[in-house]
């Protein structure tokens, strides 16, 4: 993967806080060596105080194509932003950035479609269907939003944080496409139950919905690549659920960031 690495080689970033726990840069990395394209892609750790300044800086390296953003960075690095797509705009959140002619940089936010297509991978059928998603942060807005165009008949939203929930929900509701509304933590009655937080990652951490509520009929699906099974997943499984986990988000997200970095 690094046999090309000299000093043609084209430098994108992956900034996060933390920064361990991300796949991008082996998988993004290799994506490009399949392509032919002589580019690596780097782990950037980088605190919330310091995000514009370190971009201010990269901005300067000439051979810096593209920035990967993950949390918690997602909301700001729109910001950074001097142009973004309708999707990223509409959601003030990116994920995926890469420069314009003039230096500058041009926004676009991939988890949300990519998430979508990962469900449809598995068997999940949207339209019309009824969904909770627990997570209302970068990639759980991103996945409400992509939830919506896919034609869901209800999306409930719960989020820790009121204000973030009452101001997506809000905002997806005045698209007229589908049923918008608050939800909680409890899955009882919903067709699909996905989870957009970090609930699952440590030891110990509570279940983001209870599964003991989950019935068989339910597609369940979750965001979280490291345990690369999460707990609710794994709880989906053991009664029969279709489910999707974070790689397999990450494998349609990764196509769709490559795509976009390489396609100017």
């Amino acid at each position: 993967m690094l046999e090309q690495l000299n000093g043609a080689t084209r430098v994108h970033f992956i900034v996060g806080d933390p920064i361990a726990q991300v796949k991008s840069p082996a998988g993004v990395t290799q994506a490009y060596a399949d392509r032919g394209h002589n580019a690596v892609v780097v782990p950037a750790h980088v605190s919330p105080p310091n995000l514009a300044a370190w971009h201010a800086g990269v901005s300067l390296t000439q051979n810096v194509d593209g920035i990967i953003v993950t949390v918690p960075h997602k909301f700001a690095c729109f910001d950074l932003c001097a142009t973004a797509s309708e999707r990223a705009t509409f959601l003030h959140t990116v994920n995926t950035m890469r420069r314009n002619a003039d230096g500058t940089w041009h926004g676009d936010m991939f988890d949300g479609l990519g998430f979508v297509e990962a469900m449809r991978d598995k068997g999940c059928e949207l339209a019309g269907k009824r969904a909770l998603l627990i997570g209302a942060g970068g990639a759980g807005s991103a996945i409400a939003h992509a939830l919506v165009l896919s034609g869901v008949d209800t999306l409930a939203i719960h989020d820790e944080s009121d204000d973030r929930r009452t101001t997506l929900v809000d905002r997806l509701a005045g698209l007229n496409k589908s049923r918008v509304i608050h939800g909680s933590n409890d899955p009882t009655g919903f067709d699909i139950v996905l989870n957009a937080t970090p609930m699952g990652m440590k030891e110990g951490d509570p279940f983001p919905a209870d599964p003991a509520k989950l019935t068989a009929n339910m597609f369940v699906g979750c965001v979280i690549t490291a345990p690369a099974i999460s707990p609710l997943v794994a709880a989906a499984r053991a009664i029969g659920c279709l489910t999707s986990t974070g790689a397999d988000m990450f494998g349609r997200v990764r196509d769709l960031m490559v795509e976009f970095l390489l396609s100017h």
